[in-house]
């Protein structure tokens, strides 16, 4: 018995197959359709099926999972294991809570922070006890050099590569060194913050930028208890299958 999860970003979707709690395969792709769902389902032992969407254009790649699957749309009204004390749930991003799941999986009955670096960075914590409060939301690594060139009238757009110097030396190294070294001061912030309120706390790194921030934060006093998980979400949204089966 195996499972085909699926999350849906702004600009990719990422598919993963999962034999219990192993990952078989992943892979992204541009744009998601029933082809490519057909290629997953064929010959394979895929019972159950798991879609997370940022939107609602999803109906038939649902209808296709549906008449072949076991399958779940991802919501916050599901089991998910997790003792949710957010003040509004409902609107409470589905890969933040995919997140904190796939934490309390990865590092089960501990004390997390998860760190999601993609179109937004997100903090997120989750005590040893699975009770999750809330987080913080703050500019994605883009976002920021977006900003720079869209609310001035002088700053260019600038591509987002690496800078590993701590100043810049042009207009361009400038706004890199910038974006880069103050998005690395601000995880360190927070991973210090969190850390001083949970013991033994366990730091989860995922999302599209985390390569940017991985070596970066490893060669700092939090290494010890820095984890980087590209597929933290894939591995809770498939929990969320076991839960709800």
């Amino acid at each position: 018995m195996a499972h085909l999860v699926i999350d849906i970003g702004n600009s990719r979707s990422k598919i993963a197959v999962f034999q219990g709690d192993q990952l078989i395969r992943s892979e992204k792709v541009q744009v998601l359709d029933t082809t490519i769902l057909g290629e997953y389902l064929k010959n394979s032992e895929i019972t159950h099926s798991i879609i997370s969407s940022v939107n609602d254009g999803i109906i038939a790649l649902e209808d296709f999972l549906k008449e072949r699957t076991a399958y779940i749309r991802f919501s916050t009204l599901l089991q998910t294991g997790i003792d949710n004390k957010y003040k509004s749930p409902a609107t409470l991003g589905l890969d933040r809570l995919a997140g904190i799941i796939g934490a309390r999986v990865v590092f089960p009955n501990k004390n997390c922070l998860v760190i999601d670096a993609g179109t937004c960075i997100t903090y997120d914590a989750i005590n040893n006890e699975g009770v999750y409060e809330g987080g913080s939301i703050s500019p994605g690594l883009k976002m920021r050099l977006k900003a720079m060139h869209n609310f001035t009238r002088r700053l260019p757009e600038v591509e987002l590569i690496e800078y590993d110097d701590w100043q810049g030396y042009d207009t361009k190294s400038a706004m890199l060194s910038g974006v880069l070294n103050g998005a690395i001061e601000e995880l360190k912030g927070f991973i210090e913050i969190y850390n001083s309120k949970y013991s033994e706390l366990h730091v989860l790194l995922c999302g599209g930028d985390s390569i940017f921030f991985d070596y970066r934060l490893k060669n700092s006093i939090f290494a010890h208890a820095l984890k980087t998980e590209p597929d933290l979400v894939l591995i809770g949204l498939n929990e969320v299958i076991q839960q709800n089966d």
